[in-house]
């Protein structure tokens, strides 16, 4: 369970830097992304779900 806590708090540090360092860059980027079409965000949450996967696989078996 701590560990599942440790990568939570991982994550949310990793998501709200750039919210921290670059508010006006991550307004110009939210609206960039309304001119995206959904099957092209899709595509981009799957790759990024896969290289998840993969980091995680490779940071379990092979490291």
């Amino acid at each position: 369970m701590s560990f599942i806590f440790s990568v939570l708090g991982l994550m949310l540090i990793i998501e709200g830097f750039p919210y921290f360092a670059f508010p006006a860059r991550v307004k110009e980027w939210a609206l960039m992304i309304q001119e995206i079409p959904e099957r092209g965000l899709r595509v981009m949450g799957f790759i990024s779900m896969m290289g998840g996967l993969i980091l995680e696989y490779v940071g379990r078996r092979v490291l």
